[in-house]
This record gives structure tokens, C-alpha cells and sequence, in this order.
């Protein structure tokens, strides 16, 4: 058999360039309609490449940490062999877990899907016939005839990419109008939602914002240009910087080119999560910022979130807070994220207000709202307009006419030497209430006297009968104690007194009494609940011992005993050392922050809980008080319910019962202003407290915006715009990596929520959604605008509770 030797080499090297082909990891530049891509385990994972000279541009999946959630992005690096430097360029911003799907439809969308449509381009119908990723990093649908229809250089979010534009307004480029555009920063380094600041082209110039109500300017670049009909501007991001077009409508006027510098390499401009406008270049095996863009014209102190809301930066660019009596840091430890205050503003209460007066302290933007005004009208104003939170003073030579800036929210201030004008700010306080004492002379002595010696003898008859009567019911009581099935320990007053070292060491005190740390002759530690009053507390007493007296379950604190002595009720608890959870959820009063799965574990807990006494006690029991200060925390940070003060049993026979409102305004479910219970009304508070841990903030919160003092208007209002995540508390970096569950975790809140009870699902089957064993239910009302949401007032003669959040109402 002869073999032609050159055939062979040839099917030899055939085969061999063959598997060299399929062993390499090959990516196309273009995509095809229908076509369909899904995220998987993979730090990066593109779908389209293109290699250039310069960097290598790639566009799809991308992941950090240990890959939770993925982000659909555009990413540059500096060659496919340095996968590691990728950095975004591009995002859809809403992050998506593992398997989500990125779908290219036969009626050219764009679409991406986690569960539910998370974003897309609005390009159904458009005559899209494929997507390519171009030379320059710009992501391009395109039409039959190669014309454009959706790219992401005109949907940029925090970057730009060299030769990409920004856009004034609306501008028309041959055929096609372009909306106006603007960079919108990214959350943090770690969190890919929008931020705080914003960079956008106007009549003027590029200006930067920080988001507030209105927007705040924080850095401008005027431009000069000729003042002809219909002109546009926009800048493109040229050769290492920003560089101003005018685009004209009249064909004559060719664009006019400001200010283009040098040529440079591998580039990328981004406004970063503090406002700094930065380029990047790579050099040296890594990424580098070597342009910073608004550092020329704005100084380190005038950045607004270079310390925080409420924070003075000093000419060392050290931050401080305005005053100790009435601001505190957020973090001692970290002076650079704020201060908040101590007792926050309340609207109509200018008769309790004051200034602190700062001198030679002046603000970042420079735009007033009165001008020649003098000081004494510049605070009035400020004094009389609920939503002003400081006013900022400038004058010349002459104190009586300035400038008046009002401030609604209040970033970063900072100090500055006395020059050819006087800056003053006035931070506007909530002072403590003073009480005025007429000193008005009773003109009636005689008549005075003698209805006193009248209200003496009504008073001695009173109080004689009053004895008489809590003598007897003592002795009822205390027939009753005897009676109820597996009652804890009856302690003498003797031992709680040496117990808690003549009740020297007190945790806390709220509506029905004060409660001290104690410690048994065993060692064992304890807390002890001194109830003090009349019916209310006897009530209140009978109630929590007949509700938990014979119960055991991990997730409630345990009744280890009571006493009672003379006019006093005490109860006695296992001490919780890590306090009630409202001192570790809240914003301005936590002193850590929680990590996720240590957060995910108390809300299970809760739940446990309430599904106990509402489903497996002999009784149903319904707590009716549930929120952050009655559920307290042991040393391993176990979740246990507390406070059963205001609890009823309900046989199970029955479905519902009536009674007058009890409670906590805020957490009262609205069923009840009908006078109608059932153990929803627990459900409904159990969402109010899961929303208030992920968010970070109190359900009633007067040091936000007026629009967002209750949480559950928020709520709707975020449901509405597709916003959610943006409730997340942005100061647990933790919770922000895991936003894909926080998310999940607000739609259960959401339907623990619902204004309808018979809608809102069991406790028992909110632990099986919390464990993974069910799904929320899809089809939720978000309208709570319908509830009769209101500040803390009593009308009627409904036996409301008013208990203060701040005060503790549970044992510790």
C-alpha cells in the first residue's frame, strides 16, 4: 500500500490546527436574534468580545466576591489574558442571581430576566436584526441596513469610554434624535445601583450634582460659545480628557472643537461613588487614576459627601460634627461618615428651635434664595420653613445685607478663612421643651382654701376606700396565681431585692415600669420587670402570666417567676445580654452593624415565634405589641419575643374577637380601627419590623424628608418606580451585597402587609418561605396610602397604649 507522505503532513496538520480551534476559547463580536444566554459560576463571563490594539472590550456576565449575584455589563480589560484587571464600563445596574437569563428576541429586545423582567432596551418592533460590541466598547443593535437602534453609549450610567458623548437635552445628529443624558455614580464600589451624584451638560456647561430635593450643584465648568440659533452642546471623552462640542442646526456652522489634549492608551472615565470625575489608564500591570477632572476646580472640603450630612470639614480636611449636645458621629470610629441628630426636627415646633451658630463656616454651593437680606430675616426665614435644616449667611463689609442660603438637606460644610466676605451658618436644632410657670396671683384666696379643705375629705374617703379594695383583690389575685397551670417560681421580695442589689442596676424602663439586671444565688443571671400602678398594670401582669406562665419555646424569653408585694408586680426573665434588636437595626443608634445571614437568623427566629403561640400553645395566644423593642437578644444573638403585656387569648375555635386598640402607633394593623382581631394583627407587625431591619430606619422617622417620614409610603412609592433596592440600608455593606435576597425578603414583607388580612399568609408559613420550602405570593397589593397612617395621637376613647419607641418595654 503506498501513502502519499505530503497528503498526510497535510490531514496531520489539518487535524491538529482542528483541535487547537476547539480546545481555545473563541467569542464573536455579533450576536444573532434569538438568542439566548444564562449566568453561571464564573468571575467574568462574555457572550460578546472584541480585541483591539489598544484593550480588549468584552460584554456580559459579571461577578464579584463569591459570585451571589451577576451584573449584565460591558467591561474593559487589557488583554483576554488579564481577566482579573476587567473593570465595568457599562451596566444594567440591577444585580441578578445565578441563572438568570439574558434573551436576544426574535422581535429584537434586549431583555433580562431573573424570575421577572429585570431590564431591557424597548426594541420589540424595531427592525433590529443583530447586536455587536464595537472597537470602541460601545454595545450596538442594529437594523437590516446597518443603522443604529439602541446603543449603549447613549444609556451610559457611571462612565464613559473614549469617544462617547454626553448630551445636553435633546440633540438631532443627521437623522436621529438624541434624548438628553447624564452619569449617574454608582452607590459604592461594591453596589452598582445609582448614587448620589450625577454629571449632565446644560445652556451653561457641565455641571455636577448631588441627589437632594431640589438637586445640588457641586461642580460646574462654564464654557463660552457663540450664541446662534439652536445650538446644542455635548462633550466626548477625548485623548485623556473632556473635551466641548457645539452642534448647531444650520449646515453652514461646522462643530466647534474646545480644548482636545494629548493621545493616550487603554482608558476609561468614571464619576465615582464620592463625585470625583476620574480617568484610568492602564500602566504597569494595573489600573490607574491619573486625571482627576473636578479636582481643579473643586477643593477636597467641598466634595458634599467628603464627611457626611451634617459634618464640618476643616481646612486639614479633618471632619467633626457642629455641636455634641445636638449631633453625634454615625461612626467614632469612622469621622467621615456624618453625624445625625439627637433629637431630630419637628415641623410646627418653631417655638421650641433654635440655631447653632458656626462662624466662618460656609457650604459647597453658592446659589442663594434671598439676596440683601439681613441676618435676623435670613434665620426667621429659615425658622418658619418646616423643611429648612439650615441657613448660610454671606456678607460683605455690611452684616445688615447678604446672601441667604436655605438649605432642605445638609451635606458636607467647611471652614474657610475670613476673607473679602463673612460666611455664617445656622444649623437649625430641636431644643428641649421649656415649660412657662404663671406667676399670676389667685384673686380668690378665700374660695381657694376652702374647695381645698372640700378636696381633702373627698381625698381621705378615696384613698380609704381604694386600700380596702387592693387589699382585696391582692387576695383574689393571689388565688388566681395559685391556680394557673405550671406557674414558674414564686420568688419573695427579699430575693429580688438581693438579687438585684436593692434594684441598683437598672437595664431600662418603659410604659408599665423600669426593669433591672439581677443574679440569683446560683449564679444564674437575671432581669426583673417592676410593674407599678393601678389596673392597668394589674392587667397587664395577669395577662403576661397567663400568657407565657406554663409555655416553653426557644424563640420566647422564658417567665422564670414572680412575686408580688404590697402595690408592686415584679417579673422575672432570663437576662438577654445583647439587648432588644432596636439597638442593633436603626441607623444613628446601632454601634455595629449586623452582618446578613446573623440578620436572616433573628428574622427566622421572630417568626418561629409568633408561629408558636399562634399555632401549637393549647390557647392561641396573640402577642398584639410586636416591634424591634420586644424582641430582645442573648449573647449568641438568638431572637427571642418578649412583652406579653398586651397579649389576649383566643380560643381556636374562634376565628376573630373584638377589642379596643392596643399597641404602638406604627405597627397597628388597620383591621383594628374596626375594633376586629385575629392573629394577622401580629403578622402585620412582624412585616413593619422585617422592613425596618432591611431598611435600616424607623417606620416613622421625622429626620427624613417630609415625602418620607412613614416607611410604608416609601415602600408603595419604590414599588411603583421598580426602585425597591434603593430602600436597602446602604450602611450594611453587607445587606448590599446580598441584595438579591434583601429583595425577596421585602415582597414577604409586603404581603405580611396587606390591608386585607384574610391576604396575609400564616406566621407558619412565613417561616416555611423563610426556610425555602415556599414562595412569596406573586400577586400583592402595594397600595398602604389607605391606611390610616399618622403620627402618634390618641382620639377617642380606644384603650390605644402609647408606648415611645425609644424607651425599653420589654425585659432585658
Amino acid at each position: 500500500m503506498r501513502i502519499n507522505i505530503s497528503s498526510f503532513f497535510f490531514a496531520f496538520f489539518l487535524i491538529l490546527m482542528l483541535s487547537l480551534i476547539a480546545t481555545a476559547e473563541s467569542y464573536s463580536a455579533t450576536a444573532d436574534l434569538s438568542t439566548t444566554w444564562t449566568t453561571n459560576y464564573s468571575a467574568v463571563n462574555p457572550i460578546l468580545r472584541r480585541e483591539t490594539n489598544v484593550a480588549v472590550f468584552s460584554c456580559g456576565f459579571f461577578c464579584e466576591d463569591n459570585c451571589t449575584f451577576y451584573y449584565f455589563a460591558i467591561f474593559i480589560s487589557p488583554s483576554t489574558e488579564s481577566p482579573g484587571q476587567s473593570k465595568f464600563v457599562w451596566s444594567a445596574k440591577q444585580p441578578v442571581r445565578e441563572n438568570a437569563i439574558l434573551n436576544f428576541t426574535a422581535a429584537g429586545d434586549l431583555v433580562l430576566e431573573d424570575g421577572f423582567i429585570v431590564w431591557k432596551t424597548d426594541t420589540a418592533g424595531k427592525s433590529v436584526a443583530g447586536m455587536n460590541l464595537t472597537d470602541t466598547g460601545n454595545l450596538v443593535l442594529f437594523d437590516h441596513q446597518n443603522f443604529v437602534v439602541w446603543q449603549s453609549f447613549h444609556d451610559p450610567t457611571d462612565s464613559l469610554l473614549p469617544g462617547q458623548m454626553l448630551f445636553q437635552d435633546c440633540l438631532l445628529l443627521g437623522q436621529k434624535l438624541y434624548k438628553g443624558q447624564k452619569l449617574k455614580s454608582s452607590a459604592s464600589s461594591s453596589n452598582f445601583s445609582e448614587g448620589m451624584f450625577s454629571l449632565q451638560v446644560t445652556n451653561e456647561g457641565l455641571f455636577g450634582y448631588i441627589e437632594s430635593n431640589p438637586p445640588q450643584v457641586y461642580y460646574r465648568m462654564d464654557i463660552t460659545y457663540d450664541d446662534t440659533i439652536k445650538e446644542r452642546k455635548y462633550i466626548r471623552f477625548l485623548n485623556g480628557s473632556l473635551s466641548f462640542f457645539v452642534h448647531s442646526s444650520k449646515p453652514s456652522n461646522p462643530d466647534k472643537v474646545i480644548g482636545i489634549q494629548g493621545v493616550s492608551p487603554a482608558q476609561y472615565m468614571k464619576l465615582m461613588p464620592d463625585g470625583h470625575l476620574q480617568v484610568f489608564e492602564f500602566q504597569s500591570d494595573e489600573w490607574r487614576m491619573v486625571s482627576d477632572v473636578t479636582s481643579d476646580a473643586v477643593e477636597e472640603c467641598e466634595y458634599p459627601l467628603r464627611c457626611g450630612r451634617y459634618s464640618i470639614c476643616s481646612t486639614d480636611e479633618q471632619c467633626s460634627c457642629p455641636g455634641i449636645e445636638y449631633f453625634r458621629p454615625v461612626d467614632d470610629r469612622q469621622p467621615n461618615l456624618g453625624c445625625y441628630e439627637i433629637t431630630p426636627l419637628t415641623c410646627n415646633s418653631t417655638q421650641t428651635q433654635g440655631f447653632i451658630t458656626l462662624e466662618n463656616v460656609t457650604y459647597f454651593t453658592y446659589i442663594p434664595d434671598m439676596k440683601e437680606v439681613s441676618i435676623e430675616t435670613c434665620k426667621q426665614a429659615c425658622l418658619h420653613n418646616c423643611s429648612c435644616k439650615a441657613a448660610l449667611y454671606h456678607y460683605g463689609w455690611n452684616s445688615s445685607s447678604g446672601k441667604c442660603f436655605l438649605r432642605s438637606e445638609l451635606f458636607t460644610m467647611k471652614t474657610v478663612d475670613q476673607g473679602y466676605y463673612t460666611a455664617t451658618a445656622f444649623i437649625k436644632v430641636q431644643n428641649a421643651t421649656t415649660h412657662h410657670v404663671s406667676h399670676q396671683v389667685a384673686k380668690i384666696v378665700g374660695s381657694t382654701i376652702g374647695s381645698f379643705m372640700l378636696l381633702l375629705v373627698v381625698a381621705i374617703g378615696f384613698v380609704t376606700y381604694v386600700v380596702h379594695k387592693r387589699k382585696k383583690d391582692a387576695e383574689m389575685e393571689e388565688e388566681y396565681l395559685d391556680q394557673v397551670p405550671g406557674m414558674p417560681t414564686r420568688f419573695s421580695y427579699e430575693e429580688l431585692k438581693t438579687a438585684t442589689e436593692k434594684f441598683s442596676k437598672k437595664l431600662g424602663e418603659g410604659g408599665f415600669g423600669s426593669v433591672f439586671e439581677g443574679t440569683l444565688g446560683d449564679g444564674s443571671k437575671i432581669a426583673v420587670k417592676c410593674l407599678e400602678g393601678l389596673s392597668h398594670i394589674k392587667k397587664s401582669f395577669l395577662a403576661e402570666v397567663q400568657s407565657i406562665g406554663s409555655i416553653h419555646h426557644v424563640n420566647l424569653v422564658r417567665l422564670r417567676g414572680f412575686c408580688t408585694w404590697k402595690s408592686q408586680r415584679f417579673l422575672v426573665y432570663d437576662f438577654m445580654s445583647n439587648g432588644s434588636l432596636d439597638k442593633w437595626i436603626y441607623h444613628g443608634v446601632r454601634e455595629h452593624i449586623l452582618e446578613w445571614e446573623c440578620i436572616k437568623k433573628i428574622i427566622l427566629d421572630i417568626a418561629k415565634g409568633l408561629a408558636y403561640l399562634h399555632e401549637e400553645c393549647r390557647q392561641k395566644i396573640v402577642h398584639l405589641d410586636i416591634k424591634p423593642q420586644n424582641i430582645l437578644l442573648d449573647n449568641n444573638f438568638n431572637a427571642k419575643v418578649s412583652d406579653f403585656g398586651l397579649s389576649k387569648l383566643i380560643d381556636k375555635t374562634q376565628a376573630e374577637v373584638m377589642t379596643t386598640i392596643k399597641g404602638t402607633p406604627g405597627y397597628i394593623a388597620p383591621e383594628w380601627w374596626s375594633s376586629i382581631i385575629t392573629e394577622k394583627v401580629d403578622v402585620y407587625s412582624f412585616g413593619i419590623v422585617l422592613l425596618e431591619i432591611l431598611c435600616g430606619r424607623r417606620v416613622f422617622d421625622r429626620s427624613q424628608p417630609e415625602e418620607s417620614w412613614h416607611l410604608l409610603f416609601v415602600f408603595q412609592k419604590c414599588w411603583e418606580q421598580g426602585t425597591l433596592l434603593d430602600m436597602v440600608d446602604e450602611h450594611s455593606e453587607d445587606m448590599q451585597v446580598h441584595k438579591t435576597e434583601v429583595l425577596e425578603m421585602m415582597k414577604l414583607a409586603a404581603w405580611c402587609l396587606q390591608t386585607n388580612y384574610k391576604k396575609r399568609p400564616s406566621m407558619s408559613t412565613v417561616v416555611k418561605v423563610l426556610e425555602g420550602g415556599m414562595n412569596v405570593e406573586p400577586n400583592l397589593n402595594y397600595n398602604f396610602t389607605d391606611l390610616r397612617i399618622q403620627e402618634p395621637t390618641v382620639g377617642g376613647k380606644s384603650d390605644f397604649t402609647l408606648l415611645s419607641s425609644s424607651l425599653l418595654s420589654g425585659p432585658r
